[in-house]
């Protein structure tokens, strides 16, 4: 028998790799090198990131701006585009074809070099979201397109120091928000990006272009598009995503953390390939532990439900809210337009992103609010408008939303009962199970703010023996907040004394049985919610 391979002579009388005979006699297989992790109180399982405490910092944050900008924003036409630019008979598709050329020869790669951020000034935009009442800050970090926004050390040539505006746009909007004295996040998307990116593996079924495969058949561009696959059913599948991907997935998260320190990381679904995703959390909240004097000031975002119920990270709900009072604080991601620029969208209104921010808060959540911005690194005139609204509101009535704490209920009105508005595209996720005494937590819901709220819809918010009553409409002539009645379940004590936020004159006001009546000044103040100060006994 040769030395230089090992065989045993089979049942059939043919040589078996001894290997193999290790194999199937279950001899131990080489490990996997350990997912290494920063020291401190958190490992990588679920049992013990139960035990982590959301930060006061965030809890009384309420309000924070994201800029989610990056390559895609580079052709100004809105979300998806380094997907759909694959995508025969897409918007996007006839568009890069008109503007660049067709995709086998003009593909994403090429797109990227055009990201310029030539009138970048993260100072200047964070001084003006500072102004506007955020108390914190998200950068994109990477988004589905495998581009990082960082000085990136596991994704070398397709980052923004490398390519594109050759910056490194997540730390200067680092050092930009630590300069204005706000909370640092960076958001992270990569989980979906080994299928979502998988159109450029495509060619064109019909015309000229029939059969001749997109750039991304390419081999010497797989770092970027990633290496050539049968696309699952769904972009966001990633039950066929390889063991090597998932690890590098990880290295290149940590790197992020590591360099940037974020108080918040945002990440765009629920915990993905768990001993790598739990992995990542504990590795934030360790580090940040190190970098805060043994205290965990950092926030980790998941989107699911199952993730958030004890401890683990905050759970958010993208356009959506949570229905009635939440039993932790959650947060909801919205935009006022589309994710990415794009030039030909509408917008909401300021009243619609005052209103969501004033019923995210009542329910014991914070809002997360997207400007997008323009490829050269702007904000629009119609988005400085909405911008320079929430300004002058929130000077006004900031006071009720910044650490504030939920009343006994969010509201009252026609509105408050789960606020679905789009049911068509939206199923409410699963009730927390709470069996706290008169626990009336559900699920969450879907707001899409289509119709305004109205002087009959009323929020609260509390400090301590002080209530905020939000009117979210102008009444005619008085307000009634049945909630602060004599009277009935709700009987919220005797009332001491009301203001009205903005106003400087004294208000009429009674507390009745039917509730707290108040006279509203001849002259209109606003178009947006006015907040009723109440001292309660």
């Amino acid at each position: 028998m040769s030395t230089t391979r090992r065989t045993a002579v089979g049942l059939l009388g043919g040589a078996i790799p001894f290997a193999t005979l290790k194999r199937a006699f279950g001899a131990p297989q080489p490990q996997q090198p350990a997912i290494p992790i920063a020291p401190g109180r958190f490992s990588a399982t679920r049992q013990s990131l139960m035990e982590y405490q959301i930060p006061d910092w965030y809890r009384d944050a309420k309000f924070g701006i994201w800029a989610h900008w990056g390559p895609q924003s580079a052709p100004e036409m809105g979300d998806w585009y380094a997907r759909q630019m694959y995508i025969q008979g897409h918007r996007q598709y006839n568009y890069h074809v008109k503007t660049y050329g067709h995709p086998s020869k003009f593909g994403y790669k090429d797109v990227i070099p055009t990201w310029k951020a030539g009138n970048f000034d993260p100072d200047y935009l964070l001084g003006l979201y500072k102004k506007a009442g955020a108390k914190f800050f998200v950068s994109m970090g990477v988004h589905h397109d495998n581009f990082d926004l960082w000085n990136s050390k596991y994704q070398p040539r397709w980052n923004a120091v490398a390519t594109g505006p050759k910056k490194n746009i997540a730390q200067m909007f680092r050092d930009a928000a630590v300069k204005q004295g706000l909370r640092f996040g960076v958001s992270q998307h990569l989980h979906a990006s080994y299928e979502w990116m998988a159109t450029c593996f495509g060619s064109d079924k019909t015309g000229a272009y029939a059969g001749i495969p997109y750039d991304g058949n390419d081999p010497r561009y797989a770092d970027l598009y990633h290496e050539k696959h049968e696309p699952a059913a769904q972009p966001g599948d990633v039950s066929q995503v390889p063991e090597s991907w998932k690890r590098r997935y990880f290295l290149r998260l940590q790197d992020l953390v590591d360099q940037l320190q974020p108080d918040l990381m945002y990440h765009d679904g629920v915990i993905r390939f768990e001993k790598y995703g739990l992995s990542l959390v504990a590795h934030l909240y360790n580090q940040s532990a190190k970098w805060h004097g043994g205290r965990v000031e950092a926030v980790y975002n998941s989107k699911g439900v199952e993730d958030c119920q004890v401890g683990t990270c905050v759970l958010d709900f993208e356009r959506g809210i949570a229905e009635g009072i939440w039993p932790n604080p959650f947060q909801t991601d919205t935009c006022i337009g589309d994710w990415h620029y794009n030039r030909d969208v509408t917008y909401k209104t300021p009243k619609q992103c005052i209103d969501m921010l004033v019923n995210v808060v009542s329910r014991n959540g914070t809002l997360l609010l997207n400007f997008p911005l323009k490829s050269d690194g702007t904000l629009d005139p119609k988005e400085m408008t909405i911008l320079s609204e929430i300004t002058a509101w929130m000077a006004v009535n900031g006071e009720g939303i910044h650490g504030s704490r939920p009343w006994r209920v969010c509201g009252e009105g026609p509105s408050v009962e789960g606020t679905v508005r789009d049911t068509s595209v939206y199923k409410p996720l699963p009730p927390i199970p709470d069996t706290s005494p008169g626990a009336t937590r559900t699920s969450g819901a879907r707001d899409s703010g289509s119709k305004p709220f109205t002087a009959r819809d009323v929020r609260f918010t509390s400090k301590g023996k002080t209530l905020y009553a939000f009117v979210m409409g102008w009444p005619e002539k008085e307000a009634v907040i049945g909630s602060v009645g004599t009277t009935g379940n709700l009987a919220a004590g005797k009332v001491q004394n009301v203001e009205l936020l903005g106003f400087k004159g004294n208000v009429q006001w009674a507390q009745e049985a039917a509730g707290l009546i108040v006279r509203m000044p001849a002259e209109k103040l606003s178009d947006y919610p006015i907040a009723l100060k109440i001292a309660l006994a």
